[in-house]
């Protein structure tokens, strides 16, 4: 299997599976002289961890992080980090009945056509979003990297509940005021009823993270095919259940006329609006960056559910395990991890751009 790399100077590897014995990376290309702040690390993990809150899947996973190497007396030496998660609370059983079998809008099928029958279809194996967990260590290794630069996501729409405020209008300090990651909390005590709604419905429901990226210098991102907006969309495409990336005016732009969406500059190169989120040509320019990355439902749903089996047949499945009825208040932590990988990679290669 290739694809388990991201990045190209400050660059992670991740490898394990949803209910192997853990799940782990190597960070390559960490500066050294970082002193780690090792419970900041843990912080970031709790937040995307299962069984945090009564609309999350209640899988119990302290995931705890061991680091293996590259650190020592808690700074960086520059050499490979790695680390280790054991899974601690895995119920193999709960997938028996999709050991020869489908279920719908999952990888299984794609997985088996790829790599026959050896998939590990416990838990989806490594197509699950447990995965998402290395990328968290890596994203909160790399905020200590990016000092100055502050990364703060937050849920702006849960189904049919949308936060209609751009994030200037918002206190994003009250994110984690509530279980939903809102920061209007009105909008969050709605969406929360919802979600449990739907659980109870034993349906899922998808929704969009807004993430919020300050103090990036000017300067980061590569002409051409590695355009800074490129990269990033790469990152939250990357994620499960990701089903749509835009930044800056996104599609709301393409009914503006050019009079309308120009930002115009101030004498100090600073500009007066930000329809660019934060980047033009693909480079940054010192404003913020901000961007939407819209989640679907969650594939595995409480309900019976027809599909096919490894020879065609058609089968009836029913909804089994722990899963999460909508995953955007867990995915507020990945996202920010995936764009602090993105930011401290293209700041180290930033750096070679001139003699």
């Amino acid at each position: 299997m290739a694809g388990n790399s991201f990045g190209k100077l400050f660059k992670l590897t991740t490898f394990g599976e949803s209910h192997g014995v853990g799940i782990g990376g190597v960070i390559d290309g960490c500066p050294a002289g970082i002193a780690l702040d090792f419970d900041e690390i843990q912080k970031e993990l709790d937040r995307r961890k299962p069984g945090q809150s009564a609309i999350v899947t209640q899988r119990k996973e302290p995931d705890s992080v061991e680091f293996l190497s590259g650190i020592f007396e808690g700074i960086t030496t520059g050499t490979s980090i790695g680390f280790l998660i054991r899974n601690a609370n895995q119920k193999s059983k709960d997938y028996s009945h999709i050991k020869d079998s489908f279920r719908p809008s999952h990888a299984d099928y794609t997985y088996y056509k790829k790599y026959g029958d050896v998939r590990d279809y416990r838990g989806g194996g490594r197509s699950s979003a447990r995965e998402t967990a290395c990328r968290v260590v890596a994203g909160a290794v790399a905020k200590q990297v990016l000092s100055g630069i502050s990364f703060q996501a937050y849920v702006s729409g849960v189904g049919h509940i949308k936060l209609n405020k751009p994030y200037t209008a918002l206190d994003l300090s009250q994110t984690e005021a509530n279980i939903v990651r809102c920061p209007d909390q009105a909008m969050a005590l709605e969406m929360e009823n919802y979600i449990k709604q739907i659980r109870k419905e034993g349906d899922t429901v998808g929704g969009i993270v807004s993430c919020v990226i300050k103090g990036v210098p000017v300067g980061l991102g590569e002409p051409v095919f590695d355009r800074l907006h490129a990269e990033l969309g790469k990152a939250m495409l990357s994620i499960n259940a990701v089903k749509g990336f835009q930044y800056g005016s996104g599609f709301e732009g393409a009914v503006l006329k050019g009079s309308q969406h120009n930002d115009q500059f101030n004498a100090d190169g600073t500009t007066q609006s930000n329809y660019s989120g934060g980047i033009q040509g693909g480079i940054s320019n010192g404003e913020d960056i901000y961007f939407d990355v819209a989640f679907k439902p969650v594939a595995t749903i409480m309900q019976d559910q027809e599909t096919i089996d490894k020879e065609g047949n058609k089968v009836v499945m029913s909804g089994k395990g722990r899963h999460d009825p909508c995953v955007v208040p867990r995915a507020v932590a990945i996202v920010e991890s995936m764009a602090a990988l993105v930011i401290a990679d293209y700041l180290l290669q930033n750096r070679a751009s001139r003699m």
